[in-house]
């Protein structure tokens, strides 16, 4: 008898054989194709509790703006956010946290500027008086062999350098001139160079930039810079300068338009989880669909704290709404930035102790309730979805072997059937001569 041997269709019976055993293959792998659907229908849970935990992340940075970093540091810097103004449109001034709040009044008198430097050469040479440069910046001299004394030549040594001054070769109605140009502004970044076989010319000398602070004042002052920019006028304020000016006025104030853009961010945060957590969770009737998370007991009850955090306020001090924070009949979040604003400006530290270690606080303890690596609730339900479909593989791994063998089975029943149908039919025939071979009676 044959086996192992794929049946030959229609070969004696008739049969298509292919088909017969396709169909019952399919009927055998119906439950392989069951766990392949859960774990597609696993995947897209896994992906939702991924996205809501990335809204939840959001929301923990978002409330961490206001919430103390450390012991160290009791009060977060965002309290402490500070901005400068400028009277005059040529003066930019910059804070950072630890400014201290204060005006001050200055005058522009000198702006930073780079050296330059030109000589009349000729521009084949000889450029040099024919024992190299020595060029003098930032206090230090450096000798330079030149093998090429035309005025390319000259310049290309001295750039190749790197020494902080730059030549180039200016084609002018009266001739040849190598322009030599310090890389920084100030003083100390002046140059000299040796060697030359013409005179130079110092078009512009460097020079640091100067403010003075209380000008015609027997208590007057002056500060210099080698750049335009000022970082040693006030703690944490930056200024930098770009003309002459007098009476310029910068007033360093705290930044509650900051504080009031970090509070939006904290309820748009809030918003977009709620939001996302809906979507997850929502059953349409008329399609009767519901989302990969409908019922879902983790996403509901993160969705039911979310609100509860802004619905209590803070014992001691009432609602959030006090300082614009408020829940809506649809279960979302505003904030009414004006009502902050006043608000805050009107008790600061009242606003800030009931942010910090209410409504921010506990929106930070929500968020890293559902999203701390090992003991999050979302990230245990993304490890153990994760598991489920890890089993799940394996599980459909082992099918693919059991199915091959009984694939094999039933090719081997078939062909071994189409086997014994040929013996039959070659005894029938053979049968069949016989009796047509036999003598007829009377014969």
């Amino acid at each position: 008898m044959t086996s192992g041997v794929g049946p030959i269709d229609g070969l004696i019976s008739g049969m298509n054989t292919s088909q017969v055993i396709a169909q019952l293959m399919q009927l055998a792998a119906q439950p392989q194709a069951n766990l392949k659907k859960q774990v597609s229908q696993e995947n897209l849970v896994i992906s939702a509790y991924q996205t809501v935990n990335t809204k939840m992340s959001t929301l923990m940075t978002a409330a961490q703006a206001f919430t103390p970093p450390n012991s160290l540091t009791p009060v977060n810097p965002t309290w402490q956010a500070v901005k400068a103004t400028s009277s005059d449109t040529s003066v930019t001034a910059t804070a950072t946290t630890g400014a201290t709040a204060g005006s001050f009044t200055f005058d522009v008198t000198s702006l930073a500027k780079a050296q330059v430097t030109t000589a009349s050469v000729s521009s084949s040479g000889p450029v040099t008086t024919g024992s190299g440069l020595d060029v003098t910046a930032a206090g230090k001299t450096t000798h330079l062999d030149i093998t090429d004394d035309t005025a390319d030549g000259v310049a290309k040594a001295i750039n190749a350098a790197k020494l902080g001054v730059t030549a180039s070769v200016v084609t002018t109605t009266s001739g040849t001139v190598l322009q030599f140009s310090g890389n920084s502004t100030g003083a100390a970044n002046s140059f000299s160079i040796a060697g030359l076989a013409s005179a130079t010319t110092n078009i512009t000398a460097a020079s640091d930039a100067t403010i003075v602070v209380g000008s015609g004042t027997a208590g007057a002052y002056a500060i210099s810079s080698p750049t335009n920019t000022f970082g040693n006028v006030l703690p944490n304020v930056t200024l930098t300068v770009s003309k002459l000016t007098t009476g310029a006025t910068v007033d360093v104030t705290s930044d509650q338009d900051a504080v009031a853009d970090k509070m939006q961010a904290l309820v748009d945060a809030a918003n977009a989880a709620l939001a996302q957590i809906n979507q997850y969770t929502s059953y349409n009737a008329s399609t009767k669909t519901g989302g990969p998370l409908t019922g879902d007991f983790t996403v509901r009850q993160l969705q039911g704290k979310i609100l509860s955090a802004v619905s209590n306020g803070l014992s001691g001090y009432g609602s959030y709404k006090q300082f614009g924070v408020e829940l809506t009949k649809d279960g979302t979040l505003t904030f009414d930035r004006d009502k902050f604003l006043v608000a805050y400006n009107a008790d600061p530290s009242a606003v800030q102790n009931a942010v910090s270690t209410g409504l921010a606080k506990t929106m930070n303890s929500i968020a890293d309730g559902a999203t701390h690596y090992g003991t999050g609730t979302l990230t245990t339900a993304i490890q153990s979805g994760q598991n489920q479909i890890t089993e799940l593989n394996k599980r459909i791994s082992d099918w693919d072997t059991r199915l091959a063998v009984q694939q094999k089975a039933l090719q081997t029943q078939f062909a071994n059937m189409e086997t014994a149908l040929g013996t039959l039919k070659n005894q029938s025939t053979w049968l069949a001569g016989q009796i047509a071979g036999l003598p007829t009676a009377g014969g």
